[in-house]
């Protein structure tokens, strides 16, 4: 069945990209339609607002567009013809720097009288030959009654004057298809721009939700997030190629106009638009000027503004991203030209955010958000789970790193390893995970621990944002006023001496090498915040090992267990602890991915345990409690320490 489901999907994506392909002439103009009806729907809506009808602020809107459409391309054409005119005057001023370029070398290189004597054989080779073998093949008669061979006799075919009606056809054929294409996008325009809603609620038919209202909503949002980004992404391309078209025009570039006009078409292409923009008055300004002073000012112009616009407004207007990864964009630039040519290129873009937002919040297309979009595929436990699978700590400790930026080690801890960690105990209860593969994720979240153990887990003098998307992602799950966002770090100096030995906190792994995984963790954290602590694995609880436990200094015990299904394993674990350590506090670490509150009371009762704990923030906040160090003021401190430092 799955192959089968395969080669269904298959043959369906290949039918539909046929179907693109062969039908070009009708998608490209509906397409076209589709997205002028996202920039124009803002302008209608300000029109009915204003008491205008629907029809007539429609029409009217349409009117106006495509009035400046037209005015656009007949300013092209003219622009376009008199550079064609121009063209032959640039010809000698390329020659003459080709000269001056090649009279730059010294002497003549290998390169150049390799291709003398390429164009010599050539020359050779194109000789005709002697004599031919035969001269009856050229029509000469040989011996005594020779004669001079035959002259040929020139013929000219003459077609004969084409009437009115062929002139006319002439005339015409070449301006059909513009101008049905043409209509076809003004149709198209006007009766998406009538019936908005309708369309709306067939394709929310279509899509089959049974929550109608919630669609609705979202469709409704989509629509406006894709107006406002294609009327500003419109407005800001048009003042890039006000800017570039001004610009040339005082460096004095033939057809500044022109070259305007196309720059702000061609940004339209993510990446490499501005590029291609910039290589025709680049190639002009060669053409044009004498020396390269013009070539210089011109490469200045596109060098200083698109930056500008592209790091600093754009982030400004409209946010950072489109929404799409640049993988999806290369690919759609790619996919789209290979489809339907250059107006694919400039329509890339466009209709693969359309296809991402219809992702978002159309169930049956959510695979379109996870391909093109620029959302992480995985969450952040998901790929902090993959990553400990993969035996790959240091990527971790990257976005770790990028997370700490705006939240607290803590929070990280319990937002994004833990969960992590319960996935794979997930695995591991359906049996998922074999033994080498537990001590694998073991051994990693031990170097994990490591590559994050010289972060301080103060808060920062000034909040730094993450641009990473998978930290950004991880970020918003975690509200600043947290409940263990802003632990305190204790002082070794002002600890009770109970608490000033080498380690006064003991971890300990309940049953796995997972729980021995979230006791390292919890051990990492509870030092950062100045409570050195060390780990011992589940084969530490057994009869013959407790005994032997080293526990010099320990003043708190931290028993850590995923799985909490095993009360009656916690209760003797807890009673061989209190034994070995009848003075320390026990704290029972249920780490489980769902417990509620009489579950937990039920199994702390049951364990004998002092205290419990659902997270490792919490297990540390109680930790810091036991000592007795007056945490409220200590905390008050540091919050007031980055506003000192600030200031």
């Amino acid at each position: 069945m799955p192959l089968l489901s395969a080669v269904a999907a298959a043959i369906l994506a290949v039918i539909i990209i046929s179907t693109l392909y062969f039908g070009r002439d009708i998608f490209v103009p509906v397409s076209l339609a589709i997205l002028l009806s996202f920039v124009l729907a803002p302008l209608v809506g300000i029109l009915q607002r204003i008491r205008v009808p629907r029809g007539l602020a429609v029409v009217s809107v349409v009117i106006l567009a495509f009035s400046l459409i037209f005015a656009m391309g007949s300013l092209l054409a003219t622009q376009l013809t008199q550079l064609a005119g121009d063209l032959p005057r640039y010809q000698s001023t390329i020659s003459e720097k080709i000269q001056s370029f090649r009279d730059t070398k010294a002497g003549r290189g290998t390169l150049e009288r390799a291709s003398d004597m390429l164009k010599d054989l050539s020359k050779e080779l194109d000789k005709p030959k002697d004599a031919p073998p035969s001269a009856r093949a050229s029509g000469a008669i040989i011996g005594p009654n020779a004669t001079a061979p035959l002259t040929p006799v020139p013929v000219e075919v003459r077609q004969p004057d084409p009437g009115a009606l062929e002139s006319l056809r002439t005339l015409i054929s070449p301006l059909v298809h513009p101008l049905a294409t043409t209509g076809i996008i003004i149709i198209f325009v006007i009766f998406i721009l009538l019936q908005r809603e309708d369309l709306r609620n067939r394709l929310i038919r279509l899509a089959g939700s049974s929550d109608l209202q919630r669609t609705t909503a979202a469709l409704d949002d989509a629509a406006r997030r894709l107006s406002r980004l294609f009327l500003t992404q419109l407005l800001l391309n048009g003042a890039f190629g006000v800017v570039i078209g001004i610009g040339l025009w005082l460096i004095e570039i033939p057809s500044a106009i022109l070259w305007g006009i196309l720059a702000a078409a061609l940004r339209f292409v993510p990446y490499i638009g501005a590029v291609i923009a910039a290589a025709f008055p680049l190639a002009l300004a060669a053409a044009v000027d004498p020396g390269w002073s013009m070539l210089l000012w011109t490469l200045a112009l596109f060098l200083i503004v698109e930056p500008v616009t592209g790091h600093v407004l754009e982030p400004m207007v409209y946010g950072h991203s489109t929404g799409l990864s640049p993988v999806a964009v290369v690919a759609s630039a790619t996919f789209w030209t290979a489809l339907w040519g250059p107006i694919g290129l400039v329509l890339a873009t466009p209709l693969t955010v359309c296809l991402v937002v219809l992702g978002r919040h159309v169930e049956h297309l959510e695979f379109l958000d996870v391909m093109f979009g620029d959302r992480p595929a995985l969450s952040p436990p998901e790929i902090f789970y993959q990553r400990m699978l993969a035996g790959d700590p240091t990527e971790a400790a990257e976005k770790a790193e990028e997370f700490l930026k705006e939240r607290s080690l803590a929070s990280y801890y319990d937002e994004v390893a833990l969960k992590g960690l319960q996935l794979a105990q997930a695995d591991a209860e359906r049996g998922a995970l074999n033994q080498e593969r537990l001590l694998k994720i073991r051994d990693a979240v031990n170097e994990f621990a490591s590559d994050v153990s010289d972060q301080d887990d103060r808060p920062p003098a000034e909040r730094i944002i993450t641009t990473d998307a998978e930290a950004s992602s991880a970020v918003e799950g975690v509200a600043e006023n947290a409940a263990n966002e802003n632990l305190p770090v204790l002082d070794k100096d002002t600890l009770p001496p109970d608490w000033q030995s080498e380690h006064p906190v003991l971890c300990v792994a309940g049953r796995s090498r997972l729980d021995e995984a979230a006791a390292i963790m919890l051990a990492q954290l509870s030092t950062a915040h100045g409570l050195a602590a060390r780990v011992e694995g589940a084969e530490a609880l057994s009869t013959t090992n407790v005994f032997r436990l080293d526990t010099t200094g320990v003043a708190v015990v931290c028993l850590v267990y995923l799985d909490v299904r095993g009360s009656a394993h916690m209760r003797y674990s807890v009673r061989r602890l209190r034994r070995k350590l009848p003075k320390a506090t026990i704290i029972l670490g249920c780490w489980a991915k769902e417990i509620d509150p009489a579950t937990l009371d039920s199994l702390r009762e049951g364990a004998k345990a002092d205290l419990v704990a659902t997270s490792l923030g919490e297990a540390v906040k109680l930790c810091i409690e036991a000592t007795g160090v007056k945490v409220q003021q200590r905390q008050d401190a540091e919050q007031e320490l980055p506003a000192t430092t600030a200031a």
